[in-house]
């Protein structure tokens, strides 16, 4: 009965762990592959709705953006 316990614990706590490290490898891919908006995004935005952003423009959305993460 005790090994049991002591299987179960170590299985879980072995779960945790690989579950931590595969969610962490799948993170770093997956910004890798789609990476956060960046300056040079936003301004191709606003050309392509045809405006010419300035640079005030382009930071007070970075601002924005950044005050919802």
């Amino acid at each position: 009965m005790g090994w049991t316990i002591l299987y179960i614990c170590l299985g879980f706590i072995g779960g945790l762990v690989l579950g931590f490290l595969l969610a962490r490898w799948l993170m770093k891919r997956e910004l890798q592959k789609n990476p956060p908006i960046n300056e040079k995004m936003i301004r191709a935005m606003f050309l392509s709705m045809g405006r010419k952003p300035s640079e005030a423009q382009i930071k007070q959305v970075m601002k924005n953006m950044n005050q919802y993460k």
